[in-house]
């Protein structure tokens, strides 16, 4: 018990530091590369779209690494040692290769800033996961330091950014030297998932390239290239929209960051209550309910007529998140073969929502520059509403699933 106690506290703090340094990031990104970087709302977009692309590139070797690694920390070893720079890239590099060349800028930027992010989480969360399979602990529930963390980093980003933009790299580079030294500490009790559930030795090629025959694989995909990936589309730029309600573009960041925190302070709340109600009502219910709150919200923040109501709305952010990381995971490990989580996790919920995203970033961008932010909403939530009426009918009902170990899908594509 007291050893399920340490490692609990452990991997949560694995999750606090590494999103710590995602949030302290990507929460001023749109706004660093508006106000530091000179770049327009399109340019920004081309800048995510090119994230999304390189994302692409990793994620599936990602996947199918961690697999074959189990416990092994190598992967995970090297986004943090990466994180590390991330202090000197924003200070010392970025903007003059932006400034060189936007297109050569965003590729450099984006194989170095996917790494860690948008290829890095999916390496980050399934090795989580796996290991909090084997010692005794509810994921969900190691996930909520990663909310805390945003929602203290919000809140001390946004006054070090007032104050001094280039501050909050340099504090993402303190927090990854954390990050490696608990990574190096974190103890993994192997001996509880032996043989086909936390081993690799049965994994084949033709096991790994099974799950491309499976219909729920790409109707899973189908849902996150809908919901999740508009999700992150809308949010990419909502700052820059949120600003447009204040005074000024400081005073906005400012609120927003607050905001934030008590977005993410609350999502830290709901997540630790998340995977009972997600237990009771069956993961596809939970993926079905994101989609909802994801229409509500991305509608909501289009007829929102000033910043109180905008925010209020903003708010519905903190149910969405633990709805959507404690579903998918859910849902992967019911329906599909636990031995192939993490391929699954980074090709049908990263792989699938990166590759959209890239396209949907840019013509977002368009978009917000042709017809403005609140023309665009609607039609994001409308794409969202759609795709989320046809899950209903797609994806497979985890709900009668009872065992933590099921490959019943995979044998039918083998």
């Amino acid at each position: 018990m007291l050893g399920t106690k340490k490692n609990f506290w452990n991997f949560g703090g694995l999750f606090f530091f590494y999103f710590f340094i995602w949030a302290t990031v990507l929460t001023f990104l749109p706004i660093w590369l508006e106000d530091q970087a000179g770049l327009t709302a399109k340019e920004s977009g081309f800048v995510f779209s090119a994230m999304s692309l390189v994302a692409l590139l990793y994620q599936p070797f990602f996947g199918v690494i961690s697999d074959k690694l189990v416990f092994k920390k190598n992967l995970f070893a090297s986004v943090v040692i990466v994180a590390m720079f991330m202090g000197p890239f924003f200070n010392v590099l970025f903007i003059p290769l932006l400034d060189f060349n936007i297109y050569i800028g965003a590729l450099l930027g984006s194989l170095y800033l996917s790494y860690v992010f948008f290829g890095g989480v999916g390496v980050v969360e399934s090795y989580i996961e796996r290991c909090s399979r084997s010692n005794g602990f509810e994921y969900g529930r190691s996930r909520l330091f990663g909310s805390i963390a945003g929602a203290t980093a919000t809140f001390v980003g946004g006054i070090l950014f007032v104050k001094d933009p280039g501050s909050i790299f340099w504090l993402a580079s303190a927090s990854a030297v954390v990050l490696g030294i608990l990574l190096y500490t974190a103890k993994v009790n192997v001996s509880t998932m032996g043989g086909s559930q936390g081993g690799s030795e049965a994994l084949t090629k033709e096991t790994i390239l099974s799950i491309f025959k499976l219909k729920n694989f790409w109707m899973l995909g189908l849902f996150i290239v809908g919901a999740a990936c508009i999700y992150d589309v809308f949010d990419q730029q909502f700052p820059n929209y949120y600003n447009q309600f204040f005074d000024s573009p400081s005073e906005g960041t400012n609120v927003f960051s607050k905001l934030v925190s008590l977005q993410i302070g609350l999502e830290a709340i709901i997540m630790v209550f998340m995977p009972a109600l997600i237990n009771k009502i069956g993961a596809k219910n939970g993926l079905l309910l994101f989609g909802l709150l994801t229409v509500v919200r991305i509608f909501g923040s289009a007829i929102a007529f000033g910043p109180i109501s905008l925010s209020l709305v903003r708010l519905i952010a903190a149910v969405e998140m633990p709805l959507l990381l404690i579903s998918i995971f859910k849902y992967i490990t019911g329906v599909f073969d636990v031995r192939l989580s993490a391929t699954v996790y980074l090709l049908a919920f990263n792989f699938a929502k990166q590759l959209s995203v890239m396209v949907f970033s840019s013509v977002a961008g368009g978009l917000y520059s042709m017809i403005g932010f609140k023309e665009t909403y609607y039609i994001l939530s409308a794409i969202v509403l759609v795709i989320t009426i046809i899950s209903v009918f797609t994806l497979e009902n985890d709900k009668p699933n009872k065992l933590p170990f099921k490959n019943n899908s995979l044998k039918k594509a083998i």
